[in-house]
């Protein structure tokens, strides 16, 4: 409001000084308000400094709130919450959408009131000097605002499309650099470079097209607002010569006329930026009011039950993926006791990791229930429930920073000396004491510096940390040789004496060490038993045994 009136004084002084200086020879009236500009000038210069400091601090903690909004609502969302949105998507929104929402906090504290005050007080002053060249600017003004309206509208779905065109290229660059290796040991750099052109240009048509719509506003501003000062001109020149009007207030309705055109555009500017950034203010309210699908039910949180023996029962188990025409598990009826180890085993698609995911209730069942220790899962705080149930996916994921940073995961405050144990149970400890900095060693982005076996070995040690009555290892030795696996079995069932463990494997020798073996087809339990007794009762599991025999 200051800066408005400070800048909105000038072209009234600049007339005084005209008319009453320059007009009648006196030079003491140009010094004096002169003077009066200069001062107006050096405020207006101190309030929008002000203006700047204050605008910029606010748009960027209002960035910096709303990302870490975000990403603290992402941290609480349920499996089946993020499969709605791609992780590109995700990364777009936390970025370039609130970047969108940024830049409008930014102009709209620097120019959202100014422009329209500085428009409204222009106008006054010019109907002031003089209302017959206000007509002018009555008739203009609403013809601009209607003009922008239709635009506008009609510019607003593209601005939609153009963040969806963003997030296909972001996930083009993301599973490029994420396979990188593969792309190149496939010799595939053409077809990826192919690809993201192909993305690429779809966004460039995309925000071409927006932008085409768009920029039509300007034209059309200038065009009027041109028009105006013409016939503000021709107008106010007749006056002059009748002697109607003074040279220096016609001088100060051209200066108002050319703040009124600032206005305006600034205006628009701002509208326009509003109605891009309202699609990503869309895209980013669809996380936030996204309601977790998985939270602490009020039996939960009333009673905090801990998992203390590792019985786990299905009890009429059916599960469908939130977008899934069929059940993933049909009717899955078992007991595991506390203290067994479960062979979970099956062709490739018998929904083998979607039912171990279910116990430690990353999904929730469709149908029935599962309960642990003679409690439903979902009596369980999710925290308690996670705590007691350690689980080792089957893509090793290990993330920047040392060795003992990415075992603290399992345990936050474990002791190099519980970090030794873990590490020898599941055969780690000697290749990290034989790396530069031990425990201490930096690991790249995803483990990068370490084979693949020596990254499950890591993820089995992060779990054991935890100590848990129930234990998950999907396909978590594929990569390591079949006497390292023996090893960790064993050190397994020394370290964690009486824990449930869940093994999803393919080899033989682990199936047989097993107290029972639990084998999937097409989402349904076929047999559960004893390998000897599965031998002489299941045919499935006969065509296991004998597909690994070693024949001579």
């Amino acid at each position: 409001m200051l800066t408005v009136i400070c800048e909105t004084a000038q072209p009234m002084f600049m007339a005084r000084i005209v008319d009453e200086g320059v007009m009648q020879n006196d030079l003491s009236v140009v010094s004096r308000i002169g003077l009066y500009m200069v001062l107006t000038s050096v405020v207006g210069l101190i309030v929008s400094i002000g203006n700047v400091y204050t605008s910029s601090y606010a748009s960027v903690g209002f960035a910096t709130d709303l990302r870490t909004s975000i990403f603290n609502k992402i941290q609480q969302l349920s499996f089946t919450d993020i499969d709605r949105f791609s992780t590109a998507s995700l990364i777009t929104r936390l970025t370039n959408d609130i970047t969108k929402i940024q830049q409008v906090i930014l102009m709209s504290l620097r120019l959202l009131l100014r422009s329209p005050l500085m428009l409204f007080a222009a106008l006054f002053f010019v109907l002031r000097i003089n209302r017959d060249l206000g007509w002018i600017l009555a008739v203009s003004i609403p013809v601009l605002s209607l003009s922008l309206y239709i635009i506008l509208k009609k510019a607003f779905p593209y601005f939609i499309i153009v963040q969806e065109k963003l997030d296909s290229l972001n996930e083009v660059v993301r599973e490029n650099l994420t396979n990188i290796r593969v792309v190149k040991s496939f010799v595939r750099e053409d077809f990826e470079s192919k690809k993201f052109r192909r993305s690429s240009g779809e966004l460039r048509d995309m925000v071409t097209r927006a932008s085409n719509i768009v920029i039509t506003a300007f034209p059309l501003l200038q065009f009027v607002m041109n028009f105006s000062i013409l016939a503000v001109l021709w107008l106010g020149g007749v006056r002059v010569i009748d002697s109607r009007l003074q040279v220096g207030e016609l001088i100060s309705v051209v200066n108002y006329l050319a703040q009124i055109l600032f206005s305006l555009m600034m205006l628009s500017m701002i509208i326009m930026t509003i109605a891009r950034a309202s699609a990503s203010s869309g895209r980013i309210l669809d996380v936030l009011n996204t309601k977790p699908s998985l939270q602490d039910t009020p039996d939960a949180l009333a009673h905090n039950y801990q998992v203390r023996q590792g019985e786990v029962i299905f009890n009429d188990v059916n599960f469908r993926y939130a977008d899934g025409k069929t059940d993933a598990l049909k009717n899955l009826n078992f007991q595991i006791y506390p203290g067994e180890t479960i062979a979970v085993v099956g062709a490739t698609g018998s929904a083998k990791t979607t039912l171990v995911q279910l116990i430690p209730r990353l999904y929730d069942v469709t149908q029935g229930e599962i309960v642990i220790d003679g409690h439903n899962v979902k009596d369980y705080q999710l925290d308690t429930l996670h705590q007691g149930v350690g689980m080792v996916l089957q893509k090793n994921v290990l993330f920047s920073g040392t060795i003992a940073e990415n075992l603290r995961w399992g345990k936050e405050d474990a002791t190099y000396e519980e970090m030794e144990e873990a590490c020898r149970a599941a055969d780690a400890h000697e290749f990290i004491v034989n790396m530069a900095d031990g425990y201490e060693s930096m690991l790249e982005r995803g483990g990068s510096n370490l084979s693949g076996g020596q990254r499950q070995r890591l993820c089995i040690a992060r779990a054991l940390l935890r100590k848990p009555k129930i234990l998950i290892l999907d396909d978590s030795t594929s990569a390591v040789d079949t006497d390292t696996e023996l090893k960790i079995r064993t050190n397994l069932n020394r370290m964690l004496y009486g824990t449930t463990v869940f093994i999803i494997t393919q080899r033989l020798n682990t199936m047989q060490s097993a107290n029972r073996v639990l084998i999937l087809d097409d989402g349904a339990v076929v047999a559960l038993g004893a390998p000897a007794e599965l031998l002489e009762t299941s045919q499935m599991y006969k065509e296991i045994y004998n597909s690994q025999q070693l024949t001579v």
